[in-house]
């Protein structure tokens, strides 16, 4: 079978193994930004423990946060790597790899899997942040939104810096508009390292979240 119609253990099989490579892929990624192996093991620890499925969604919200991930990936590359596991000979393989139809169909599958990027909109003068599919994760209620691009070593929701009523404060993009820091500090902003948020209230300074 082929095109739209390709074999379903193929495609779960091309799937997982792709997903693997993925997972290498934020690997090299940690290490090239000094991550340490704590960073490392934690990241592994935490996927770990999802089956594929998860894996996937848990992977595409990492690369929201960290877009380097995949900047200049060749999606090609790692599909090939993907199917030389998944094949039994070196015949097939080859003919797997020069098969233009298959290599498109399963490179628009993995795009689609893993490029769910957020966006911020704009509404009457306020600002929200939608997902990948169009769904208002935060409200247009905000004067000002800074999106949580921010080197981060876990799969974990990162809070949106947030401007209400001219007091910053920190809310999760979880549809809620859930408020995790109080709308009564002059500035936040973001640190490369944790704590992850730098808290400033007239003269004082504080680290978000705290030990």
């Amino acid at each position: 079978m082929e095109g739209i119609f390709r074999d379903e253990i193929e495609i779960r099989q091309i799937d997982k193994f792709f997903c693997d490579e993925m997972g290498r892929q934020i690997h090299r990624y940690i290490k090239a930004m000094h991550g340490s192996l704590t960073m490392l093991g934690q990241f592994e620890a935490r996927i770990r423990q999802y089956d594929i499925p998860e894996r996937e969604e848990a992977i595409a919200r990492y690369i929201d946060l960290n877009r380097k991930v995949i900047k200049d990936l060749d999606w090609r590359m790692l599909i090939a790597r993907s199917m030389a596991n998944y094949c039994d000979s070196y015949p097939y393989f080859c003919d797997m790899v020069r098969d233009e139809e298959a290599m498109s169909f399963y490179e628009e599958r993995m795009k689609d899997k893993y490029i769910h990027f957020h966006e911020v909109f704009d509404e009457n003068g306020r600002y929200g942040i939608k997902d990948h599919e169009g769904k208002v994760i935060i409200s247009a209620s905000y004067e000002f939104l800074r999106t949580p691009y921010v080197y981060v070593d876990d799969l974990r929701t990162m809070p949106v810096i947030a401007q209400k009523d001219g007091k910053m404060g920190l809310i999760l993009p979880d549809y809620h508009d859930t408020v995790v820091v109080p709308f009564e500090y002059d500035d936040i902003s973001l640190r490369d390292q944790e704590p992850w948020f730098e808290l400033h209230k007239d003269d004082a300074v504080t680290l978000w979240p705290s030990d």
